[in-house]
C-alpha cells in the first residue's frame, strides 16, 4: 500500500508513539486525522504539518467521538485507507493491598474500556468506512481482485505476555488486543483488510518521562540490545513497513530489544 496520498487515522496522535506515526506518515506525503484528547498538542502539531494532518479531540471509548474523526477523515481526504491506534493508559494497582483490601474495580475496568473496548471500537467504525469505499468500488469493477484495501494497526504491550506485579488492568487489557488480532483479521480478509498489531516493549515516551532516572536505568539495563530505551521512530518505522508489506496479516509484532520482564 502507498504512503502517499493514502490517509490514516492516528489515535493518540498527539504525543509519545502516535506523534512519531503521524510525523511518518505525513514525512511521506500521507494525510492523518490526529484524534486525541490534547486539543493544545494536537493543534500545534496540525498548525506544524499543514494541509496534510487534522486535529480532532477524541475519546476512542466513544462511539460518537470516533465516528466523527472518520467522518472528518471522510470529508477531508475522502476516505480512510487504515488506523493505528496508539490511545491507551496505565493503571498500576494490585489485587490486594497491604491490609489485604481489594483493588477498585473502577479503575481496574476503565483501564479494560479504554485498551481493549476502545481498541475495538476504532477498528469496528474505521473498518466500516474502509468497507463501504470497498463496496462501492467493486459495484463499477474498478478495484482489483486481491487489492490491499486498508490496514488496522494496534498497539497492545509486552505486558500482554510478561505482565508485572500491579499490571492486572494493563496486561490483561493488552492481552485482549492480542486477542483481536486473528479473529478481526479473518473477519476483514474478504474486504481486503488487515488487521496487526505492535507489543512495543519499554519506550522512551512521555510516560517514560516521569519515572525516577533510577527506575529508568535499571529498565534500560534489562534491555539485552540495544541497552536503552526505544525510541518513538523506531515503532514508527515499524508501523510504516506494516502498511507497506501487504502480506503482514493477523500477527502480531514485539518490538522490544528482546526483553523479557520477569
Amino acid at each position: 500500500m502507498q504512503i502517499q496520498t493514502n490517509s490514516f487515522l492516528v489515535t493518540g496522535g498527539a504525543s509519545g508513539l502516535g506523534e512519531a506515526v503521524v510525523r511518518a506518515i505525513v514525512s511521506q506525503g500521507g494525510n492523518v486525522v490526529i484524534a486525541d484528547l490534547n486539543d493544545t498538542t494536537g493543534q500545534a502539531l496540525v498548525d506544524e504539518l499543514g494541509d496534510n494532518a487534522r486535529f480532532i479531540r477524541c475519546d476512542i471509548t466513544s462511539g460518537d467521538e470516533v465516528q466523527a474523526a472518520v467522518d472528518l477523515a471522510e470529508q477531508a481526504f475522502g476516505g480512510l485507507q487504515g488506523s493505528i491506534n496508539c490511545a491507551g493508559i496505565v493503571v498500576v494497582q494490585k489485587l490486594l493491598d497491604r491490609e489485604n483490601n481489594p483493588a477498585d474495580l473502577d479503575a481496574f475496568s476503565r483501564g479494560i474500556n479504554v485498551n481493549l473496548v476502545g481498541s475495538f471500537n476504532v477498528a469496528r467504525l474505521v473498518a466500516a468506512s474502509i468497507a463501504r469505499r470497498v463496496a462501492a468500488a467493486s459495484s463499477d469493477h474498478s478495484t482489483e481482485k486481491n487489492a490491499d484495501q486498508g490496514v488496522i494497526i494496534n498497539t497492545a504491550s509486552i505486558a500482554a505476555f510478561d505482565g508485572q506485579v500491579g499490571q492486572a488492568s494493563y496486561a490483561s487489557s493488552k492481552a485482549g488486543v492480542v486477542g483481536l488480532t486473528l479473529p478481526l483479521a479473518r473477519e476483514l480478509a474478504r474486504h481486503g483488510i488487515r488487521v496487526m498489531t505492535i507489543a512495543p516493549g519499554v519506550f522512551a515516551t512521555p510516560m517514560m518521562e516521569s519515572i525516577p532516572e533510577k527506575a529508568r536505568e535499571q529498565l534500560e539495563a534489562a534491555v539485552p540490545y540495544p541497552k536503552r530505551l526505544g525510541a518513538p521512530n523506531e515503532f514508527a518505522k515499524l508501523v510504516m513497513h506494516i502498511i507497506d508489506n501487504a502480506y503482514l496479516n493477523g500477527e502480531v509484532i514485539r518490538l522490544d530489544g528482546a526483553i523479557r520482564m520477569i
